[in-house]
């Protein structure tokens, strides 16, 4: 389904493009003010905290109105409208699109404007700026960041005996509390009980023949960033040219821990336990949110669930383990959510003046605060941190300013590559196999895409340059 509206835009942009605009084409309100349409993938509360900054632009100036409009499924729609010539203005997409439809001519270079501007990488946080560009052009603006970071339950780990206030900081701590806090059923002398996995025989640990109540930690809840395991044991997915380095000694050792789960709690108790649970993230059936899972890997989003359905939980966020946290402390993966101009937009000029507006510090702050992320930017008001209704929105900021806070691999074929890991851990985790079988494969099928996209850049990668400096995509 991907693929249809990817090949439509290609033969489209790539065999002439959008028909452009003529001034016969733009929009007026009544009152003569060049309408902007803006459309954003955001819903509920996330898409109110952008409205009061849209109302805030249209209150600041009498020239320009933006309209905005919630659309679901987004990137399917700006692919088909911007291949039909008929895009948005301004669209709200993830960073991750950046290096896919640049490729495709589906973007406006954004670096003329922001030099005339003056608007340059030294105001953001570097992780974020970094996933801005692609071939040395920038692309997008941000709006709001994230970071993801290990939430704990203290209350579980007070009942287990563990300290409340000291969650795991490497890996090997995490796999010790893991089965502290892990309480199975089994049947014993002709009776079932419950007991923590910590307290089975090595007879009942081998036979695994129990059922999992409840976990400590399982690596498939989310199971949002699998492919990106590696970046915990120091790994990088591609060595910033051609390559893809899936098969790394550090990719494989993040496999090796994750297959290493079903090894040890049985890939059936794994299942049945992760079936319990499917499909009810936004809900107090989330079982970090209904305490089912001790600890969970989640971005700083996961305050507002914790808000709205389980305010009662005692919590706390600090940062993923890693194998030696002596050597890479506070690793974390970066995304942020960010505005573009979708090449053929109508008016250009001006959704750019309203993604500046968006990107000033008062303005970038209370968007943020409205969806109860951090800011972009390097630097923030007193104000920002002092009212902000998240209680760890300083570790998840503390987080994004890490040396070592990771970003996507900048390569068209990322989406591709993900999948490919993914199957990746899927097939050790089975038992299907090894990891370095596995990841060699997940790697021969990604290189492959990712050197058809480089010899077809290598015959329009000249004029491609050529054209993304004078501003043109």
């Amino acid at each position: 389904m991907k693929f249809f509206p990817s090949a439509v835009m290609c033969l489209a942009l790539l065999l002439g493009g959008s028909p452009g605009c003529s001034e016969a084409e733009r929009e007026f309100t009544e009152d003569g003010r060049v309408i902007v349409n803006y459309w954003e993938h955001w819903q509920g509360f996330e898409k109110e905290a952008m409205q009061a900054v849209v109302d805030d632009f249209n209150a600041s100036q009498d020239r320009i109105f933006v309209k905005m409009l919630a659309v679901s499924q987004i990137d399917q729609k700006f692919v088909l409208a911007t291949a039909g010539g008929r895009p948005p203005d301004v669209a709200g997409l993830w960073e991750r699109q950046i290096a896919p439809y640049a490729e495709k001519g589906a973007l406006t270079p954004l670096t003329p404007y922001l030099e005339e501007a003056g608007i340059t990488g030294e105001e953001y946080i570097p992780a974020i700026w970094r996933m801005l560009q692609y071939r040395g052009i920038v692309w997008a603006l941000p709006s709001t960041p994230a970071s993801i970071g290990l939430h704990w339950n203290k209350r579980m780990f007070r009942e287990a005996g563990l300290d409340p206030e000291k969650p795991p900081t490497s890996m090997a701590e995490l796999e010790a509390m893991n089965e502290v806090l892990t309480v199975v059923e089994l049947r014993r002398g002709g009776e079932t009980v419950r007991a923590r996995y910590s307290e089975l025989t090595d007879a009942e640990k081998q036979a695994k023949d129990f059922e999992i109540i409840e976990m400590g930690f399982t690596p498939n809840e989310p199971g949002w960033w699998t492919g990106y395991n590696g970046f915990w044991f120091g790994a990088k997915l591609w060595d910033g040219e051609g390559n893809l380095t899936a098969t790394s000694p550090e990719n494989i050792a993040a496999v090796e821990w994750y297959a290493g789960f079903y090894e040890k709690y049985g890939i059936d108790n794994m299942r049945k336990f992760g079936a319990s649970f499917t499909g009810n993230f936004a809900s107090p059936q989330n079982p970090f949110l209904d305490e089912r899972i001790a600890m969970v890997l989640q971005g700083v989003w996961m305050y507002n669930f914790i808000d709205q359905f389980a305010p009662q939980l005692e919590w706390a966020a600090t940062a993923f383990p890693v194998e030696d946290p002596a050597v890479r402390p506070n690793t974390t993966l970066v995304n942020t959510d960010i505005l573009v101009i979708p090449k053929g937009a109508k008016n250009p000029d001006e959704a750019f003046e309203f993604i500046r507006f968006v990107n000033e510090q008062r303005n970038i702050e209370k968007l943020c605060m409205g969806q109860r992320k951090f800011s972009p930017m390097r630097e923030y008001s007193d104000e920002f941190i002092d009212l902000h209704p998240h209680p760890y929105i300083q570790t998840f900021i503390d987080l994004a300013n890490s040396p070592n806070a990771r970003v996507l691999p900048k390569v068209p074929v990322a989406e591709e590559y993900n999948i490919e890991m993914v199957n990746a851990y899927s097939k050790a985790a089975g038992g299907l196999a090894t990891p370095e079988e596995a990841l060699r494969y997940a790697g021969e099928r990604a290189q492959w895409k990712l050197d058809r996209s480089n010899r077809r850049w290598e015959q329009t990668g000249e004029m491609r340059m050529r054209e993304w400096r004078q501003g043109d995509p």
